[in-house]
């Protein structure tokens, strides 16, 4: 990849349903070799302040990596391994039976 990635132009390709989500999937792009605002890696946005409008659970890529990022990021939403926030105020569910 010989341009410059800050001279591309970024696309958001998904909206978390939350804070947390988009930090997930953020991660999961990162490690895919997808850059995304907001990821831990090298971070191809280098703003003090996000554009107008932008959100949190805004996922923004490269132009030129959006359709991977979806593709990700479908995969993501249709496996069952999607993130589950469990409520700390129930005491947690053991599928083993009590021993004696």
């Amino acid at each position: 990849m010989g341009e410059n990635l800050n001279a591309q132009r970024t696309v958001m390709v998904h909206q978390a349903g939350s804070s947390t989500e988009a930090v997930v999937i953020r991660g999961l792009l990162d490690s895919a070799g997808i850059t995304s605002s907001g990821s831990a890696g090298s971070n191809p946005f280098p703003m003090r302040e996000p554009p107008e409008g932008f959100r949190d659970t805004d996922i923004v890529v490269l132009e030129s990596q959006a359709e991977d990022a979806r593709r990700v990021i479908a995969e993501y939403l249709t496996s069952s391994d999607s993130i589950q926030i469990e409520d700390s105020s129930e005491p947690p569910n053991s599928e083993e039976p009590p021993t004696s």
